[in-house]
C-alpha cells in the first residue's frame, strides 16, 4: 500500500503498524524501542513514516508520555485485527512445510518457571527439535507487560487476570500449602486463628501465589492484612531459607517444596479450613502466538507421562 503526501511517497507497511501498535500501548517512545530492540530515533521515524502515509497525526506528544489522536485510536481498532492476520498467516505457511520450527520466547512466574516447565523442556525438545526455547521469569505484572510489547511469545502465571484482550487457558492444577521449619509449631494442622496470630514471610505484591493467598481468604471474609507479616521477599528460594531458620512460616506451592518434604528440612502444616487449591495458566496474544508457542502450550496441557514432572527429577 503506498499513499502521496507533501513529503513525499512513503510505503506503509507492517513494521510501521507494529511500532504504532506497541506506542499505543506504552505510550512511550523509550519504552517501546526498548521493548521492540529498536533506537528511540528509529521508533520515531517509523510513526512519522505512518503519519506521512495516513496524512494525519496519530500522537500527541508530551515530555513524558504520547496519547493517540482520534485518528490514533481508530487505526487503533484495526490494528490489532491486521496484526492477528498477519500471524495467522505466517502460522498457516509454517503448517505447509511440514515441520515447527523457530524461537519461543516464554514468560514465567518464579514458581512455573523454576519448578514446573524445566521438566517438561526435555521431552519437548525430543518432539520438537528445531524450536529454540528462551525462558524468562516475572512476576504476573511483568509478564501482562511484556506480552503487550511483543517481548514474549507466550505466559505462565498463577491465576487468571481481568484483561479481556488476552487468551487465557488453564494447563495445570496446583496445590499451595502452609510450611514450618519441623517442630516450629507444636501440631501438624493450623486454623486460620493460628494462621494470622504466627510471624509470616510473603512474597512481593505482584506476586500471584500472593494473589491467590489473598483472594482465597477474602473468599472466606478474612482479611490478608491481618497476617503478622514480618518479611516479603521476592524469590521462592529466600521463601524457603527464611522459613527454615525459623523466622516463621509461609504459604507456597508444593510443587516447590517436595525436596524439602522428604528430606525433614521443612514440614507441611494443613489448613483444613482453607482450599488452597489453584489452576494455573497460559496467558498469551493471538498476534504473538506463533505456531511454536501453540505446539508448546498444548504440549504442557497434554504432555504424556514421562514429561510429566515426577518425585524422582528431584533428587
Amino acid at each position: 500500500m503506498e499513499t502521496g503526501s507533501r513529503r513525499g511517497r512513503v510505503l506503509l507497511n507492517f513494521s510501521h503498524l507494529k511500532v504504532f501498535y506497541t506506542a499505543a500501548l506504552k505510550k512511550n517512545f523509550s519504552e517501546t524501542a526498548k521493548s521492540l530492540h529498536m533506537s528511540q530515533p528509529s521508533v520515531s521515524l517509523h510513526v512519522r513514516q505512518l503519519e506521512d502515509s495516513l496524512e494525519t497525526e496519530l500522537f500527541k506528544r508530551t515530555t513524558k508520555q504520547v496519547y493517540l489522536t482520534p485518528a490514533g485510536e481508530l487505526l487503533f481498532k484495526s490494528a490489532e485485527s491486521i496484526l492477528n492476520q498477519v500471524n495467522d498467516i505466517k502460522r498457516d505457511i509454517q503448517h505447509l512445510s511440514g515441520s515447527v520450527h523457530g524461537n519461543l520466547v516464554i514468560g514465567a512466574s518464579l514458581t512455573i518457571g523454576e519448578h514446573i516447565l524445566p521438566y517438561m523442556f526435555g521431552a519437548f525438545q525430543q518432539a520438537y527439535p528445531q524450536i529454540n526455547i528462551t525462558l524468562k521469569i516475572y512476576n504476573s505484572e511483568q509478564i501482562i507487560d511484556k506480552l503487550n510489547g511483543g517481548e514474549l511469545h507466550i505466559g505462565f502465571i498463577e491465576s487468571m487476570i481481568a484483561y479481556p484482550e488476552f487468551l487465557q487457558k488453564a494447563f495445570q492444577s496446583d496445590e499451595l500449602i502452609v510450611i514450618s521449619k519441623p517442630n516450629y509449631y507444636s501440631g501438624s494442622s493450623l486454623s486460620t486463628n493460628e494462621l494470622f496470630s504466627l510471624p509470616f514471610i510473603s512474597r512481593e505484591v505482584g506476586s500471584g501465589t500472593r494473589q491467590v493467598i489473598e483472594e482465597s481468604l477474602r473468599q472466606n471474609q478474612l482479611n490478608p492484612s491481618k497476617l503478622q507479616v514480618v518479611m516479603e521477599l521476592e524469590s521462592t528460594e529466600s521463601i524457603k531459607s527464611a522459613v527454615e531458620s525459623g523466622m516463621g512460616i509461609s504459604i507456597i506451592s508444593k510443587a516447590a517444596v517436595e525436596k524439602e518434604l522428604r528430606l525433614g528440612t521443612l514440614e507441611q502444616l494443613y489448613l483444613p479450613e482453607l482450599n488452597l487449591k489453584r489452576s494455573l495458566y497460559a496467558i498469551y496474544k493471538k498476534h504473538h502466538f506463533t505456531l511454536a508457542a501453540e505446539a508448546f502450550l498444548e504440549f504442557v496441557t497434554h504432555r504424556p507421562p514421562e514429561a510429566k514432572r515426577s518425585k524422582n527429577a528431584l533428587n
